[in-house]
């Protein structure tokens, strides 16, 4: 958990007394450390996918603008990158559904604070609803923009298809801060910085492994041609005295 989440309960429990006192904050509180509860099942529910796919996972960082599971390795495989990827929003959306076999059981929430755990369990079906959604967003590497990488990579070759869903997310991004700004919501300006910024670094590893992967091809196979005798060894350096 990143120190900052601390910031981030203190401004909630602020804003929840705000709202309706005392026990408006305890229950702004207690709401959102459910919503990042949902929100750590999510990347469990990647890293459990990875998981069974052989890719280990280091951790799960949990910070204000959302969750992160750090894997070992991103699988080649688009088939692979499509069930893990899927697997977080899919855990949302079954969060979800349980909530709404409760319908008879829940009112609609008059603010952004639950009063009591019927408005509780109300706001946190439709927040799953918009986790599950929001993370379908086309914004590389968020889980869209795996989901279209994915994809492409069954025509593409992989860096390229990397290429192109880091540029797709890259617009979407902008767009999303504009809107962001427009409205005023803060944390969503961060978060959609953070995807520009993530999105490039993965694209210009995926960069460096291909460009690296190509150079030890090259030369797995020149000293391959050497050892049979196809071509010549290169000569050996002789620098002037």
């Amino acid at each position: 958990m990143h120190w900052s989440f601390a910031l981030l309960v203190a401004y909630v429990g602020y804003d929840g007394y705000l709202d309706r006192g005392l026990n408006g904050a305890l229950w702004a509180i207690a709401f959102m450390l459910t919503c990042f509860a949902c929100i750590l099942l999510h990347e469990l529910g990647h890293s459990f996918t990875a998981m069974h796919f052989g890719i280990g996972v280091r951790r799960i960082l949990v910070m204000p603008i959302g969750g992160m599971a750090e894997f070992e390795s991103i699988p080649r495989d688009p088939r692979q990158e499509l069930l893990i990827t899927l697997a977080g929003p899919a855990v949302n959306f079954a969060i979800a559904g349980l909530l709404w076999a409760l319908e008879s059981q829940l009112v609609p929430a008059s603010s952004s604070t639950p009063a009591n755990l019927r408005e509780f369990g109300w706001l946190l079906k439709w927040t799953n609803v918009w986790f599950g959604c929001f993370n379908l967003t086309p914004a590389f590497p968020m889980d869209g923009g795996r989901i279209v990488r994915a994809l492409l990579a069954y025509r593409l070759p992989y860096l390229r298809a990397t290429f192109w869903a880091a540029t797709i997310g890259k617009g979407v991004a902008v767009v999303g801060i504009g809107v962001a700004i427009y409205f005023h919501l803060w944390l969503l300006v961060a978060l959609f910085i953070f995807i520009l910024s993530v999105g490039e670094i993965e694209y210009r590893s995926v960069r460096n492994q291909e460009r690296h992967a190509a150079e030890w091809a090259a030369l797995s196979d020149r000293f391959q041609r050497v050892a049979r005798g196809e071509i010549p060894p290169e000569p050996p350096l002789i620098r002037p005295n």
